[in-house]
């Protein structure tokens, strides 16, 4: 079965051509071009995933993700106009897997949601021949029903913080590279841009240090990447 995306974009040019694309390579398309509409189509299609634009008539795009997000895992990539990081980390932040800024390549688009799409089999068969749980210190994740307990207390992640979280913890003590924690959490390399992975380590230390500005579990290594303490 293909696998659907939703497509919200209000420039009714650029609907048609992204799906025209997607459907020509075998994607089943859905498409809403507000807001409200997108989640409507949500809720009813279930689509696999979400290219959302920011800049929506009725309801913005950061809203929709905000609501969606609280609702489903389904992976979403963001579309913004703007050169301003503002909306992108806001994005990030509320659940958001990644953005893409317009104009931007119809072929890198293509690229970044099959990597995507690839990544979310990948994590589910992980989560379904690995350890389905893990621990840290404090930290306990369970990779099946995608929970986390963190000092006693369910704490909601979002889909790629949980995924930088089992990472982490699979790998504490190791030096990983943002380029590696690219390929590993997103499933694609970035053309040398990889702030995707500094806003997501910010959030993920909201979650899981006392002193996320002074953090002690995960570490940043200046110039080379990120570890997990790994005692």
């Amino acid at each position: 079965m293909a696998d659907k995306i939703l497509v919200v974009e209000d420039d009714l040019n650029l609907l048609a051509t992204l799906r025209y694309n997607l459907r020509k390579e075998g994607y089943d398309v859905v498409t809403a071009a507000d807001g409200a509409e997108a989640l409507e189509v949500a809720r009813r299609e279930k689509p696999d995933l979400l290219i959302l634009d920011v800049m929506l008539p009725k309801l913005n795009g950061l809203e929709v993700c905000r609501i969606l997000r609280s609702e489903t895992p389904v992976p979403i990539l963001m579309l913004t106009a703007k050169t301003d990081e503002t909306d992108k980390v806001i994005g990030l932040g509320i659940g958001a897997d990644d953005y893409m800024t317009k104009p931007f390549s119809i072929r890198e688009l293509l690229a970044r949601i099959a990597a995507m799409l690839r990544r979310i089999k990948m994590m589910q068969k992980t989560a379904e021949d690995k350890d389905t749980f893990l621990k840290y210190h404090e930290i306990e994740i369970n990779t099946a029903s995608h929970t986390a307990i963190i000092r006693g207390k369910a704490v909601d992640l979002n889909p790629k913080e949980f995924d930088l979280l089992s990472l982490f913890i699979r790998n504490k003590g190791l030096l990983l590279s943002r380029e590696k924690i690219l390929e590993k959490v997103w499933g694609y390399d970035y053309d040398g841009d990889t702030r995707t992975v500094d806003v997501h380590v910010r959030w993920l230390r909201e979650k899981i240090e006392d002193n996320p500005q002074n953090p002690k579990l995960l570490l940043t290594v200046r110039g080379s990447g990120y570890k997990l303490e790994g005692k």
